[in-house]
């Protein structure tokens, strides 16, 4: 459904939305000339992207507001461009219904209407800079600089109009006892899923603004916000969405809120002080470390309030989706969330794993967001989103602030190597010099579960869950064979006995579908809704039979 409300709303609200184009004569501008080097290396004066050996394409600009976002689009407009594709093709298969976009045209047209207005002037420059290197094979949808700025806000917009925390993000930070070294060190997963291919070209970048603080941030190309990110001050950002309240105009998309943490602040006061002042039209946990204070607080906004949440007499953070702070703590939307969400199942699960790791470091932390167990290490089926790893996160990223060292997870989702990054060596004039940007000597060695039968009866399941699922939309026949053989690819996930019981409930075998339902009733099921349903499935499949 997240891809419907993002989908519609582009399509249908900002085509008929205000013509806004930012100022930027007052940018001076020159029009790159990109320099191609290799199929995966590029380059525009002392402007580089390149592709690791890992597969992530590593990408570097400098330059003020409206020149950066040219050199980020003439160096990543292939990259752009089929991201641009993909986001596009999932989504349109979500919406078939030309008399529902029209009904909703007049509603979203109203909604996104002050979304520019809250977004910072350079931020405007920088996006059109970036969006002159977009496809014209979208322009029916909306303008080119339209389009790139309210993609900015497709997280948001989806979370906003669905009212759903449609990611389920696990992060951390320890410090002083709780690190083998002493510093703070941070992990998070970024668990944002829209499609494999959408996952493949994963970009790091560093960018050096010519204003403000130079930093990298964990996203995919056309990007200018930051989900995950560190400067060379030693400030890191991450997001965790919360439940949110629909407001009734959209805002600041919250990456381009972090992104500014980025390029601005030097501690948690600093940081603090940005949010403040920034309107947003969702739900949102920000974890903020810093090297200077050697500390980390979640900064916790939603459109109607702000609470800043510091821990007293410990060393360690925890955030999932849910809020933690006194602002929220009579919140019924928010108690609600923990009580029928998976956030506090993940949340105690981080506490469980900190007490059997002591002294963290970055080989332990990369341990932690990879657990794919429940509470006490039950087995709970892959791809459940009560573990840690869901297996179908974007990233995951581990940050020494205190170093400013960065480790980022190649693909598939947090299991390949974690590459590191240096800011100190990269924001040099050694670095620029160097051929890629990685210090490989401390890479963190890939997830061996990558190469295990389990792993890869797990992505088998994920294609033929697609099946099922079309099979019982389309009224198609499956063989119980096949459907058992299914099954037997990830025998303790609940969701997998529901989706084979709503099969033979669809095709009227109703001993069957009871028999499937009771039994997804005895494995750990994801959510309070999530229970009732297959509950409610069961009660409908009961009648059936008696009658």
């Amino acid at each position: 459904m997240f891809y419907l409300f993002s989908f519609i709303f582009i399509s249908c609200g900002i085509s008929k939305s205000v013509h806004h184009l930012p100022d930027v004569k007052s940018y001076s501008l020159e029009i790159p000339k990109v320099n191609r080097i290799n199929d995966t290396t590029f380059s525009y004066n002392h402007n580089f992207l390149t592709k690791n050996k890992q597969q992530i394409w590593e990408l570097y600009i400098k330059g003020n507001p409206l020149q950066l976002g040219y050199n980020n689009g003439a160096l990543t407009q292939n990259l752009m461009q089929q991201q641009e594709k993909i986001f596009f093709s999932k989504v349109e298969g979500f919406v078939p219904s030309k008399f529902k976009q029209r009904l909703l045209r007049g509603f979203l047209k109203w909604y996104n209407r002050k979304m520019y207005l809250n977004v910072r002037e350079d931020y405007q420059a920088e996006l059109y800079g970036l969006s002159q290197y977009s496809s014209d094979r979208y322009d029916f949808i909306a303008p080119k600089y339209l389009r790139n700025l309210y993609l900015h806000g497709a997280h948001d917009i989806g979370h906003a109009l669905q009212d759903l925390a449609m990611v389920g993000c696990s992060s951390l930070a320890v410090w002083n006892e709780n690190t083998e070294d002493g510093d703070l060190l941070i992990g998070r997963n970024f668990d944002f899923y829209v499609g494999d291919d959408f996952a493949k070209n994963k970009l790091v970048e560093f960018v050096e603004p010519e204003t403000g603080i130079p930093y990298m941030s964990v996203s995919w190309p056309g990007m200018i916000g930051v989900v995950s990110g560190m400067n060379k001050e030693g400030i890191t950002v991450t997001i965790n969405a919360g439940k949110s309240k629909i407001p009734m105009t959209a805002k600041t998309p919250i990456s381009l809120v972090t992104r500014e943490i980025l390029q601005y602040a030097k501690n948690i006061d600093e940081a603090v002080a940005i949010v403040k002042k920034r309107e947003v039209f969702v739900s949102e946990s920000i974890l903020v470390g810093s090297a200077q204070d050697k500390n980390a607080v979640l900064i916790e906004v939603s459109p109607k309030n702000f609470g800043v949440y510091r821990v007293q007499n410990t060393s360690k953070v925890i955030c999932t989706n849910h809020f933690q702070s006194d602002a929220y703590k009579d919140d019924v939307r928010n108690q609600k969330h923990i009580e029928e969400s998976h956030s506090e199942y993940r949340y105690e699960k981080l506490q469980e794993l900190l007490q059997e790791n002591e002294k963290l470091n970055p080989e332990k932390m990369a341990s932690i967001l990879r657990d794919r167990s429940g509470l006490k290490g039950k087995k709970i089926g892959y791809g459940n989103e009560k573990a840690l790893n869901q297996l179908l996160a974007h990233h995951a990223v581990i940050f020494s602030p205190q170093k400013r060292r960065v480790w980022v997870s190649a693909n598939p989702y947090q299991l390949g190597e974690f590459v590191c990054y240096d800011l100190n060596e990269i924001f040099s004039e050694q670095g620029l010099q160097r051929n890629g940007f990685s210090t490989s000597k401390l890479n963190i060695a890939k997830d061996p579960f990558m190469n295990s039968r389990e792993f890869k009866d797990y992505e088998e399941y994920r294609q033929i869950n697609i099946k099922i699922s079309d099979a019982i939309h389309h009224h198609e026949a499956l063989t119980d064979d096949f459907l058992t053989y299914y099954l037997s690819l990830n025998p303790d996930f609940w969701k997998g006995y529901y989706t084979v019981g709503k099969y033979y409930f669809s095709r009227k075998e109703f001993s069957k579908a009871k028999f499937q339902f009771e039994k997804a009733l005895t494995k750990e099921i994801t959510t309070v809704p999530d229970q009732k349903n297959v509950e409610k499935y069961l009660k409908r499949t009961y009648k059936k039979i008696n009658n």
